[in-house]
């Protein structure tokens, strides 16, 4: 029996989601709201880190989003989800690096400093502070905090925006070879950067691949499949779009880090 405690959107939540799917798995859903559910005693027995997705698969418990698609993909093998041919492989492992030491922190500084925003700006400082200390995850922490008190000028916005560009640049120089990010084949590769380009549509700031015409296409393709509905369309809630759709758009701040970089790389 697969279990999956997850949200509903949580990027990484996502990437579990999104490889059930492609797998054609039946699971049993164990949703969190994330507002402070997740750092309950029962739920930090199961995943002492205080985030989702956790896993669970006859009694035995996966955490970790990148662990839990190569979880399923090395029980459920058919279809395979890693590239054959080696340098594929590699490929697809770099995608995934990226995505986790690069791309995750990113996202979380753009959430933060627009959507997700306003709980913790509504603090005092202290009661902030308290709040972030929670989370067994203090590097996350650090992330919000700097992204609620500093928003998408500060040092970290601009790391931030630098990470994203170098996702678009990637997926376009992919792209240019195959359909896919790591070969000719859909594969892990395309199911980790899925989530970070449905975050940075819903925070309005599809015009970062403007420019680059093989990310369009290849986005089109993701969207296209039976997968993306059932893992990410399914799960958005009409509090969820609202959310998003009535920040301010943050196309301001991110268009002058690029800007700001594109000077410096000249």
């Amino acid at each position: 029996m697969l279990e999956l405690y997850h949200g509903y959107t949580s990027v990484c939540a996502q990437k579990a989601r999104l490889t059930l799917a492609e797998k054609g798995l039946e699971w049993a859903s164990h949703v969190m709201d994330l507002n402070g559910d997740q750092l309950d005693p029962a739920y930090l027995k199961l995943n002492p880190n205080g985030v989702v997705p956790t896993l669970v698969h006859n009694g035995h418990v996966i955490v970790e989003s990148t662990v839990i698609m190569h979880y399923l993909d090395d029980i459920f093998t058919e279809p395979p989800l890693m590239p054959r041919d080696p340098l594929d492989r590699t490929r697809a492992h770099l995608f995934k690096k990226l995505m986790d030491e690069y791309v995750h922190p990113a996202c979380i500084v753009f959430t933060f400093a627009t959507a997700n925003r306003a709980p913790l700006a509504n603090l005092s400082k202290e009661q902030r502070d308290a709040q972030l200390a929670k989370a067994p995850l203090q590097r996350q922490s650090e992330y919000k905090r700097a992204a609620v008190e500093e928003g998408l000028g500060s040092p970290m916005g601009k790391e931030a925006t630098k990470s994203f560009a170098k996702l678009l640049k990637w997926i376009q120089e992919s792209i240019e070879r195959g359909p896919w990010l790591a070969g000719p084949e859909y594969s892990v590769a395309d199911i980790a950067a899925t989530p970070y380009m449905v975050r940075l549509e819903m925070l309005k700031l599809s015009r970062m691949w403007d420019d680059k015409p093989g990310v369009a296409g290849w986005w089109k393709r993701i969207k296209a499949r039976p997968s993306y509905q059932t893992a990410i369309t399914k799960w958005l809630r009409s509090e969820d779009i609202a959310r998003y759709e009535k920040l301010n758009d943050p196309w301001t701040e991110v268009s002058k880090n690029l800007a700001a970089e594109a000077r410096v790389g000249q």
